[in-house]
């Protein structure tokens, strides 16, 4: 893993801000336009798993639209404990008539419990989730298939192969969160742009840690 690279290798293409500006301005569109950006930096990932010498790509609107898209539908299966939890508490709260002044003291402290308890949940498993979804998007980028990313004993594979790799992943989300909010620095334009950069970032090492987990596990990276 070349943490470094990730952050690098859009100033080393020579029309880096013609491919920047493009999706950041297609990302403007309501939601078609973040699936768009999504399968954007989905397909660095994919040109980095190929070892392409020129990882970062031009906007296939299509493409990157429909490869947006099923990933947006893989992150939403592995992303349902949580939902189903949250809709759970939602529930939970209007049977219980939480915003009600006639609610009696035991039930707002159990009431208080699970929400405390969910939420912590959430942030573990968020976490957790923050490392197993690369691996899922490289899986489903590696097979074609939309099944692959769901295929989750070859996912956990994977990250069990380079947990080191997929906690750098982790650790570059962390940094890519710090550098998109300096965009504001430039007004709007500017977090658009620092947004997309952030995307190819992630993608870039979402496809490496694929290639290290390959690698050790004695297999070839993808070509």
């Amino acid at each position: 893993m070349d943490f470094g690279r990730a952050f690098g290798f859009v100033f080393q293409d020579k029309d880096w801000l013609r491919k920047i500006i493009i999706p950041a301005l297609v990302g403007l569109i309501p939601i078609i336009g973040q699936f768009i950006v999504l399968g954007w930096g989905l397909s660095v990932t994919r040109r980095v798993m190929a070892h392409d010498p020129e990882p970062l790509p031009d906007l296939d609107f299509g493409g990157d639209l429909a490869r947006g898209f099923q990933a947006f539908v893989i992150g939403l299966v592995y992303a349902l404990p949580i939902v189903l939890l949250s809709m759970f508490v939602g529930i939970l709260s209007s049977l219980l008539g939480i915003d009600s002044s006639n609610v009696s003291d035991a039930v707002t402290v159990l009431y208080t419990l699970i929400s405390v308890c969910v939420g912590l949940f959430s942030v573990i498993y968020g976490v957790i989730l923050a490392v197993v979804l690369p691996a899922a998007y490289a899986n489903f980028l590696a097979k074609g298939s939309l099944g692959a990313g769901l295929n989750f004993g070859e996912v956990f594979r994977l990250v069990r192969a380079a947990p080191g790799a997929y906690l750098l992943v982790l650790v570059g989300s962390f940094v890519v969160g710090l550098i998109a909010p300096l965009g504001v620095i430039l007004c709007f334009v500017g977090v658009l742009l620092t947004y997309v950069y952030g995307m190819a970032v992630m993608g870039h090492l979402y496809g490496q840690a694929y290639n290290q987990a390959l690698e050790n596990l004695g297999m070839s990276t993808a070509a």
